[in-house]
């Protein structure tokens, strides 16, 4: 009842026809896992400066099927930010603008269920330059990797204090940890536990 009363007021709130795809029912059997670098944790003020995202299929990661764009940002990068995904300035002045991004990045999630780690966060980045776009959030299913991690690990040893960092849950599940922390690779770990979770 609540998912087809927000599929009502999404498709009132929709301005571009061309979106329409992204309110119809999935019946596939893929998932898009995506992750952003950002130049902070503030969704309001803070900018994408890269989107990753990657396909998964039949219990596979489509390493053929991934997209990966750098974004031009208004804000100077700080050293903190450089610190954490080992973007800098000169990696990004000949990237593209948020507006193209967005555009590529909602016809290669079309209507498939998201999968992220953090993964609020990474729609709410996205989101702010979604909405202003087209009228509306993104409307897709959405998988938390972490909540599933915790429901499974509760079962197991109720009352339990369950650690959540990324790296914790990697280890748990003895997931080998790819190199460098950027959107591709974060996207690809992420998928990975995704799938474990799933078996």
């Amino acid at each position: 009842m609540i998912k087809k009363i927000k599929q009502y007021f999404n498709k009132k709130k929709l301005t571009d026809d061309r979106f329409n795809y992204l309110l119809d029912e999935y019946e596939g059997d893929e998932y898009v896992c995506f992750d952003c670098e950002t130049t902070g944790l503030n969704t309001k003020k803070d900018e994408i400066i890269s989107i990753g995202a990657i396909l998964i299929k039949d219990n596979k990661i489509l390493h053929s099927r991934k997209f990966e764009r750098f974004v031009k940002t208004e804000q100077a990068l700080s050293a903190e930010s450089i610190k954490i995904h080992h973007i800098r300035e000169c990696d990004i002045e000949n990237a593209l603008n948020i507006d193209d991004v967005i555009y590529e990045f909602l016809d290669f999630v079309g209507n498939r269920p998201l999968v992220g780690y953090y993964l609020e966060f990474d729609c709410a980045m996205v989101n702010k330059y979604i909405k202003p776009k087209i009228g509306i959030k993104l409307p897709n299913k959405q998988y938390e990797v972490s909540e599933i991690y915790f429901d499974q690990m509760i079962k197991k040893t109720p009352g339990a204090n369950i650690d959540l960092r990324f790296d914790i849950i990697m280890d748990r599940l003895n997931l080998p940890r790819l190199g460098k922390h950027d959107a591709i690779n974060d996207v690809i770990m992420t998928a990975m536990i995704f799938l474990k979770l799933k078996k």
